[in-house]
């Protein structure tokens, strides 16, 4: 009995051992001269607490909440809007195998490469538009946002390794409910997802995506996505373009949309201090006069690891309306 209290005592230790508390906050100034909707505001952008850990060194496990939005701000009826708190990761992964791990539970659809990005690691104010309306953020059908997540089972893996043991292929494929986070399937039909990518030279990848499945009262949904990306000595070169067919929450925006970035970062000081530019263009109904465009410059300053500053300008074109205006945006991005 002694030895068996002794062995349990030293695997519960080892457990909370491993497990890692962390977290980031975003804090937001951005305005806009936009006609009929300007603003001038300070917002919460986001914050996030996680709690990660592992377990008998195969397999890992995640659980993160997220808070955000504007005490102060006011709706159309003049009321106060609250703060968010939601859960946006619970799930586990089996990782024995370099080649074959297993993921269960919420977590990021594999779809894209900027999609699981760090919202800070990402580099802009924003993810691409692309990403937001295609991913899952704000997605054209309507589904709540759900920060490009799903609940579901996914399969993934790296293989294929050179001369010098890095892996020159990765795969990723797995089934969803389809209607985002914290949500059941509301029509029994599951969204299988993947992605297939090459890693040809260090710092390089190249990959293609599929999605199909549909979402409840909107119908079928089929996407695919094209992504390069170039991240080498501070400096990160990316482009993806998607394509998405099926009908949208709004009868307006047809049955097709697609959308395309491309962006570089480069170091100014390498760790400190970046300047970047992005091309980001969202068409929402695959027509040019459905097109909005953002050209964007900015730089980013990093006073310690876990203290950043960004600064972003944009002039936005919008087509649909005639439209054209400048944003300015400015970050302060803590972590923990």
């Amino acid at each position: 009995m002694a030895l068996l209290t002794t062995t349990a005592s030293a695997q519960i230790n080892k457990w909370f051992q491993d497990i890692k508390l962390s977290g980031y906050g975003m804090v937001q100034y951005q305005a806009s001269d936009k006609e009929g909707s300007k603003q001038n505001q300070f917002n919460l952008r986001l914050a996030r607490i996680a709690l990660e850990g592992r377990a008998h060194d195969d397999f890992y496990y995640k659980v993160q909440m997220q808070i955000n939005g504007n005490a102060f701000d006011t709706n159309a009826s003049g009321k106060k809007n609250s703060l968010t708190i939601r859960l946006v990761d619970l799930f586990g992964e089996w990782q024995k195998f370099d080649f074959f791990r297993v993921k269960a539970g919420q977590f990021k659809r594999p779809f894209t490469f900027e999609n699981p990005m760090h919202p800070i690691n990402q580099g802009f104010m924003s993810y691409s538009q692309n990403v937001s309306k295609l991913a899952g953020f704000a997605d054209r059908t309507g589904e709540h946002a759900s920060n490009g997540r799903d609940i579901g089972v996914q399969l993934q893996g790296d293989f294929l390794k050179n001369s010098a043991g890095r892996n020159l292929l990765h795969y990723q494929v797995g089934v969803f409910n389809g209607e985002g986070i914290n949500t059941g399937d509301a029509d029994n039909r599951k969204d299988i997802i993947g992605g297939l990518w090459v890693m040809p030279v260090q710092g390089l990848r190249i990959g293609a995506f599929g999605w199909t499945g549909s979402r409840a009262g909107i119908g079928e949904k089929n996407r695919y996505a094209l992504s390069a990306e170039y991240a080498k000595n501070d400096w990160t070169f990316r482009s993806e373009y998607i394509h998405s067919q099926g009908a949208g929450a709004s009868a307006a925006e047809g049955d097709k949309a697609d959308g395309l970035y491309a962006l570089c970062i480069a170091p100014v000081i390498e760790k400190k201090l970046h300047v970047k530019a992005r091309y980001d263009l969202y068409r929402s109904d695959k027509t040019w006069g459905s097109s909005k465009t953002f050209y964007e410059v900015g730089a980013d300053y990093l006073f310690t690891k876990n203290l950043q500053l960004n600064v972003e300008y944009a002039r936005v074109n919008e087509r649909a309306s005639h439209s054209n205006y400048n944003l300015v945006d400015v970050e302060l991005d803590i972590r923990f």
